[in-house]
């Protein structure tokens, strides 16, 4: 062994046995020995004496990596040294009278030589080397060795060059356009030859090297004459290795995937369907058996779905009717082994089933009326959907629990349903009483399966009805059509002995849902509907998702039910009573806080009892009577917990805390159900305990004023009560505002100016005494907050409190509009409010000019013009706010509507920037109004010579202002303002 083989052989080793600093420095060795002009010779020497594979592996790489980097600029003889010698050994040829034993090396060998030999294929055939295939056939008969070798040599060059399914750059695309094409006119015929005499050859005494060719041969198919394949010979070879047997279960599978290439070539519609009539698949559906695991099945299955997939493309594009009638013919013959294949065999990864199956679909939308077998193909439609949408049994116990699992086979299923449940849908429109039959003996077969499968099987006919009730119309929800009335009554009256699964239990409830429409029709439907959601099937099942989930549809079932429910009222709440029970006295010894769990579940159980109790058919005395007792536990829960907040240790305070959060969701859901009318008008005792319930809420505020979820769910429940007391919740805002802001951060003060804006928005001017009263405290903290985000830079500034400031900030914006668009200006002008007003007015005059948010800047510009509307009531009248003027003349006019157009930043093509620049343009429009020439002689005389503005320009700018055509003046001033830009170029800078 030489120091070459040496090196090359530690280079190699992965054992860990070398020393790092050797195997570095035999790396390094075997490095140098490429870059040395002899390394050809060396690599084909050592490749005829040396049997250890890592050597050959690293000659046959180092061959590889020289002709693909270096082949330009070798010598004629060197690259004809290589050549002659690389085929000599692929032949079985002796070089230098030794014949290289490279035969005998493991398959990845092999696998190199041939991708030495495409290498020097992709430089020299055709102009070079033309003889290359040519040369090779004879050495066939030399027998399996060099066959093995000649058909690694076409999958490589299959591999490296021809097959599409790899990404080509455009030169090897050419190369390999040259490579077929030279192939086609010279050898192909001569190499499709070899491989018929070599499988009739070698077919009964070694199937191995026949399954090679084959598996070559179908990588060709798509390019060669398809007559050198589909002739009398090869056809019928091919067929009869499929169907014989006794023979190697993998040669059958490997003629199976050349007649599937054959199926698969691109080819004319007419000419691929005379093809596939010829072919006469018939004779191979029966090969496909219940053994799922083998080979031959596994490819006659990708063979008959890839030829049904042909057919059905060919019926697509075939326009005479003697072709569609075949192509019906030949989908009718192979549908139902498609059927069964899909249902019950590993399919192709290629093959989309639902691709396939609406393709089919579609086909049968133009026949009408859909012939027997047609009828027959539906159903087995159906059933492959079935199949299709049915879990594993395998994941039962981890889709209960809902483990890891679990949520990943689930969402992997609700995925993959998407395409199905379409699917069904286009077959329902098609053939729509068929559906409905497969789906009522689905139900049936269910109910009536054995209780290892049951939870799969009535998982997935309940699915089918539930998406069944997606496509149908409410019309025909209401009427019932077909068989839709037999549907729904099954579906109520069956109790399910699988019921407490979870996946069960929840498509239960929701398919009854999904047909409430019915059950509004037909309301002696009713009592089954409330048993399903009020027993152990619903808000009673023992998983907590189901009855969370039953919670959130009985709310919805009760919207869409509810006058319909008043009779029930009485029946609910008393099977309901524990859950009352629950709800109205919260556990407070509990080590763990209730919140997280049951917050969810007792908001949307509280809204449906609200719902159910709220409604003017319900008496009055009765209505009473339900609110009171809910009201009543849960107020004085609250009261006691405020009466001993001063005793609450430090392990008990969380769980108080969290206590009386869920009472303030259950309230706040509760009332969800009352109307405003209702409790001010026509009931006003029931807006007495809305009242009442409102002062206990408001205790919280004072006791635990630094609180921020308590202060939060108070805050939603004021807003609650804005909507359903109305007016008469203004003799609780004063304490209610004065606590919320007493302790309020930036967050929070978001939060307050939302309740302000909902206030302003429903009573207007009825709260401008209200308002008057908290805005000077609103603009002194705010102003402050921001103040502080503008002085504080640097990596050290907290982001998210920027955040909030920022939040905050913007929200003070929309309710400075609201303010100003509900005429409630004045407030800005009271005593104590006006010491805010010069930076408020800075404020937004900063922020309409050069904030990011072009929709806060129009709000901004929207503001102003609403102001010299309110305060300048009068042109050249007495000034109602002093300075205000002066302001928006000298700094607005010349900033905002001038100089933030100018800028580069401001986009005309963008539709928001368009709308804020036709805001700028109304404000000129209503400053001249106002102002008159003050406004005028300014802007013309200071603003526009700052820009460079041409004189006759600005002369026209003031007859369009002072005509009445507002788009007329807007179109001017946008192409002003264009042509200014180019004038400046950019180079104005503005303040």
């Amino acid at each position: 062994m030489d120091d070459v083989e040496k090196a090359i052989l530690i280079s190699f080793d992965e054992s860990g046995a070398i020393d790092s600093e050797l195997k570095s420095q035999a790396v390094n060795f075997c490095q140098q020995i490429k870059e040395t002009p002899s390394v050809c010779r060396l690599c084909i020497e050592k490749l005829c004496f040396c049997k250890l594979v890592q050597v050959q592996f690293w000659c046959l790489q180092t061959l590889h990596e020289v002709l693909r980097v270096k082949y330009g600029s070798m010598n004629l003889e060197e690259k004809n040294f290589i050549r002659k010698s690389v085929f000599s050994m692929a032949c079985l040829e002796s070089i230098d009278d030794k014949i290289c034993t490279i035969w005998e090396s493991p398959a990845f060998i092999k696998n190199k030589l041939a991708q030495v030999l495409v290498t020097l294929i992709y430089f020299e055939y055709p102009l070079i080397w033309s003889s290359v295939f040519v040369d090779f056939l004879p050495h066939l008969s030399k027998g399996t060795v060099v066959i093995d070798i000649f058909s690694r040599l076409l999958n490589a060059l299959d591999d490296e060059l021809v097959s599409m399914d790899y990404p080509r750059t455009p030169e090897e695309l050419a190369v390999a356009g040259r490579v077929k094409d030279a192939m086609r006119q010279q050898c192909v015929p001569q190499i499709v030859r070899a491989w018929y005499d070599i499988v009739s050859t070698y077919r009964n005494s070694d199937p191995e090297i026949c399954t090679t060719v084959f598996d070559c041969m179908s990588r060709y198919i798509s390019w060669i004459d398809i007559g050198l394949i589909v002739n009398d010979a090869f056809i019928p070879l091919l067929f009869e290795l499929i169907l014989v047997d006794g023979i190697s279960e993998q040669l059958r599978a490997a003629a199976a995937g050349c007649v599937f290439a054959v199926v698969s070539k691109r080819m004319d519609a007419y000419a691929k369907l005379s093809l596939l009539k010829r072919l006469e698949m018939t004779r191979v559906f029966g090969l496909i058996s219940d053994d799922n695991d083998s080979e031959l099945v596994s490819s006659v299955a990708a063979l008959v779905t890839g030829y049904a997939l042909e057919i059905l493309e060919c019926s697509k594009r075939v326009n005479s009717e003697d072709a569609k009638v075949v192509s019906m013919e030949l989908l009718d013959e192979v549908l139902p082994t498609v059927f069964y294949v899909m249902q019950n065999c590993e399919m192709d990864a290629a093959f989309s089933i639902v691709q396939f199956l609406s393709g089919y679909v579609a086909t049968m939308k133009t026949l009408s009326p859909l012939k027997e077998k047609q009828m027959l193909h539906i159903s087995q439609i159906l059933e492959v959907i079935r199949t299709q949408i049915r879990y594993d049994p395998m994941y039962r116990n981890n889709l209960d629990i809902l483990d890891k699992i679990g949520m990943e086979e689930e969402d992997r299923m609700v995925e993959s349903r998407k395409d199905l449940f379409v699917l069904l849908r286009n077959v329902g429109r098609v053939a729509p009483e068929v559906t409905q039959i497969f789906i009522r003996n689905s139900f049936a077969s269910a109910i009536a399966s054995s209780s290892d499968r049951n939870v799969e099987e009535v998982e997935a006919a309940l699915s089918l009805l539930y998406a069944l009730g997606e496509s149908m119309t409410d019309e025909a929800m209401r009427v019932g059509t077909g068989l839709l009335s037999e549907l729904v009554t099954n579906l109520l009256s069956t109790r399910f002995p699988c019921h407490s699964n979870r996946l069960v239990a929840l498509i239960y409830l929701e398919t009854i849902t999904r047909y409430m429409k019915f059950v509004q029709e037909n309301t002696q439907y009713i009592p089954l509907v409330l048993a399903a959601f009020l027993d152990e099937r619903g808000i009673h099942h023992p998983n907590i998702y189901v009855s969370r989930r039953a919670s959130y549809l009985f709310m919805r079932v009760v919207k869409l039910l509810k006058s319909k429910l008043v009779p029930f009222i009485e029946t609910i709440l008393q099977s309901l009573q524990d859950i009352v029970a629950r709800f109205t006295s919260m556990n407070l010894t509990s080590k763990e806080p209730a919140g997280s769990e049951d917050g969810a579940y007792i908001f949307e159980f509280s809204q449906a009892i609200g719902l159910l109790i709220g409604m003017e058919d319900v008496p009055l005395e009765k209505q009473s009577d339900y609110l009171s007792s809910l009201l009543t536990p849960l107020c004085q829960q609250v009261e006691a917990m405020l009466m001993n907040a001063k005793r609450l240790n430090p392990e008990d305070s969380p769980l108080k805390i969290a206590n009386i959060q869920q009472i303030i969701v259950a309230i706040n859901a509760l009332s969800k159900g009352f109307s405003e009318r209702l409790v001010t008008a026509s009931r006003p005792a029931i807006g007495h305990m809305f009242k009442q319930t409102l002062d206990v809420l408001l205790q919280i505020l004072v006791v635990f004023p630094k609180v921020e979820p308590l202060r939060t769910k108070v805050l939603s429940f004021i807003h609650r009560m804005v909507d359903t007391l109305g007016a008469s919740v203004f003799p609780y805002l004063p304490k209610a505002l004065e606590q919320l802001l007493a302790e309020s951060e930036p967050k929070e003060m978001v939060g307050f100016l939302l309740l302000l804006n909902q206030l302003i928005c429903k009573f207007s001017t009825l709260v401008h005494d209200i308002l008057e009263e908290v805005f000077p405290a609103i603009a002194g903290r705010v102003l402050s907050a921001i103040q502080s985000i503008v002085d504080s830079s640097g990596p050290e500034a907290n982001t998210e409190e920027i955040r909030e400031v920022q939040e905050l900030q913007k929200t003070l914006f929309t309710f400075l509009h609201v303010i100003t668009t509900h005429d409630l200006s004045s407030v800005f002008l009271s005593p104590r409010s006006r010491d805010f007003l010069t930076a408020i007015m800075q404020l937004l005059l900063h922020t309409s000019c050069h904030h990011k948010d072009i929709i806060t800047r129009k709000a901004c510009v929207q503001i102003f013009i609403r102001l010299i509307k309110d305060w300048c009531a009068r042109p050249y009248g007495e000034e109602k706010v002093p300075g205000f003027q002066s302001f928006m003349i000298e700094t607005f006019a010349t900033n905002c509507c001038l100089h933030s157009v100018l800028d580069k930043s401001f986009e005309f093509g963008d539709a928001n920037t368009l709308v804020l620049f036709g805001e700028i343009v109304l404000a000129q429009k209503v400053m001249y109004e106002k102002f008159g020439d003050d406004f005028l002689v300014h802007l013309v005389s200071k603003g526009f010579p700052s820009a460079h503005c041409p004189r006759n320009l600005a002369e026209q700018y003031c007859q369009k202002l002072k005509g009445s055509d507002i788009k007329a003046l807007r179109s001017f001033y946008q192409k002003l303002i264009e042509d200014l830009r180019l004038q400046q170029n950019g180079s104005l800078v503005f303040r």
